[in-house]
């Protein structure tokens, strides 16, 4: 005769659920008006572990923010229509997408230059030719970095929402 498994009406909660949860893969945009450049980052990153997307102008890279969402945007500074400086201003004055991490990938390399990207609130700054290790550093750090930020953004929220639950 068999005895019936132990039943339990309900597993405990985790304390943060979201942190056990399958990540989704970063997402990188490469917003670059020069084919060849976009082609050249692109070759670099193929072997990660992420999704890309690309944008030819300042333009496509506010839009491609707003309904894609990246992590990490590798941003040239000379594009048609909006500069990758203005882009770059935009998006750290909007509290949306303030936490973006926003590498310029540039063939500007006068201290001006970096100057002015790091006015913009740029995180990082690249001058061509682009060494791939470099490159690759650079995006993980910049991933990692967020994804650091979320957890501690959680586990804040969490803190918080316990201490209203407990008052």
């Amino acid at each position: 005769m068999q005895t019936p498994a132990p039943t339990n009406p309900k597993p405990a909660p985790s304390p943060v659920p979201a942190a056990t949860l399958p990540a989704a893969l970063p997402r990188i945009l490469i917003a670059d008006d020069n084919p060849q450049g976009v082609e050249l980052l692109e070759a670099y990153l193929a072997a990660g572990d992420w999704e890309l997307r690309t944008a030819a102008d300042g333009d496509q890279t506010l839009k491609q923010v707003a309904d894609w969402h990246p992590d990490v945007i590798l941003l040239d500074v000379m594009m048609p229509r909006i500069s990758g400086f203005e882009v770059c201003k935009r998006l750290k004055a909007n509290p949306a997408t303030r936490d973006i991490g926003v590498l310029m990938v540039t063939a500007l390399d006068q201290p001006s230059d970096v100057e002015r990207a790091v006015e913009a609130g740029t995180d990082d700054y690249l001058s061509k030719p682009i060494n791939k290790t470099d490159l690759l550093l650079r995006v993980r750090a910049m991933l990692r970095a967020r994804q650091l930020k979320r957890e501690l953004d959680r586990a804040l929220a969490y803190i918080e929402a316990v201490e209203r639950g407990g008052s």
